[in-house]
């Protein structure tokens, strides 16, 4: 591991600050992904700045009934949080299916959403990887790919600096994407607002960036809006093992039925892309539709219509159109029960 200094700033905008002149140093939240990545040596930072007690730990309502998630909030305390479980289903089976309990109890929701690729040629400095060492190629399109991207992927050979078919590993960004959730940001030119839908980035031809962020930005909080009829929403996850794995694939789903027809509906995929996928063919296939598993099964095939799986994860296009249509019945179901 790298030598670093650890620095720990008094308030948020003295982190900005502190972060802005060190332009190989890091944030230090929980530390759960961050650490992990220093010990392999695929992390190097030479400054940590420790910002885990900077922002809130709070959840607060928002006028209209969404809520303000603090970025420090464990996600152990977001997933038994009475108001999530409440009014937001699949972000509170997000969380309790996104990891272990220590971990849980230790990781940020504002790191969950940054966290980087589990890609096994991300992890191990021995192999090339686009997104660790920029212009080193990509060991994975002609390796082991099993649990790597079918949508959004940049495949251009194992040679060529831009392809990359990684994956992202955050289970509540995925719940997030669904709920269309606000990420706020305080950087060294003040404070903005990113789209879930603007934060992850697919790969284009700059693998080594994940998010949109610049560097020094720190999330200080995440903001749900209302959606009355999330109350009838799911989260479904395969995975390798049920004690803690990572997803094969995954569905945050959200439906308005209006006696029969679907009125609207959100839904977004994990572990088939670089970023959290919202599959906006299939919702718009769906909206006006008849909520029936023939219907369901039609919207997903429509979504699934753009995958450009290699041959060890080709399964993952006909297990995410099943799942979706499952998730989708499972909620259609509770909704004429």
């Amino acid at each position: 591991m790298r030598e670093f200094r650890y620095e720990k700033a008094t308030d948020p905008a003295g982190a900005v600050a502190l972060l802005a002149g060190e332009p190989e140093g890091a944030y230090l939240g929980g530390g759960t992904n961050l650490v992990d990545l220093m010990r392999l040596g695929v992390a190097t930072p030479d400054v940590l700045v420790d910002v885990r007690q900077l922002t809130s730990t709070e959840v607060e309502d928002l006028p209209g009934g969404g809520l303000r998630i603090g970025a420090a909030v464990p996600n152990a305390d977001l997933a038994a949080e009475r108001r999530v479980r409440e009014r937001y289903p699949l972000l509170a089976q997000a969380l309790l299916a996104g990891a272990s309990g220590q971990l849980r109890n230790r990781a940020t929701t504002g790191g969950n959403l940054l966290q980087r690729t589990r890609c096994t040629y991300f992890t191990d400095t021995t192999m090339p990887c686009n997104k660790r060492v920029p212009g080193s190629g990509c060991g994975a399109v002609t390796g082991l790919h099993r649990n790597l991207a079918v949508l959004g992927a940049t495949d251009e050979g194992p040679d060529s600096p831009h392809t990359c078919i990684a994956t992202h590993p955050s289970d509540l960004a995925v719940a997030l994407r669904a709920l269309d959730a606000q990420v706020r940001v305080l950087g060294a030119d003040g404070e903005r607002t990113v789209p879930m839908a603007d934060l992850h980035r697919l790969p284009g031809d700059d693998p080594s960036r994940d998010t949109t962020l610049a560097h020094g930005e720190l999330i200080t909080a995440i903001d749900v809006p209302a959606l009355p009829w999330a109350t009838r929403s799911r989260y479904r996850k395969v995975r390798d093992r049920a004690s803690y794995a990572f997803a094969l694939v995954s569905v945050a789903a959200a439906m308005d039925l209006d006696g029969g027809p679907v009125r609207d509906v959100r839904i977004a995929l994990g572990g088939v892309a670089h970023a959290p996928w919202r599959a906006t063919a299939a919702e718009d296939a769906l909206r006006g539709g008849p909520a029936t598993e023939e219907a369901f099964t039609a919207a997903a095939q429509a979504e699934l219509a753009a995958a450009r799986p290699l041959a060890e994860n080709a399964f993952k296009v006909p297990m995410a159109t099943n799942m979706i249509t499952r998730t989708l019945l499972q909620i259609s179901a509770e909704a004429r029960a």
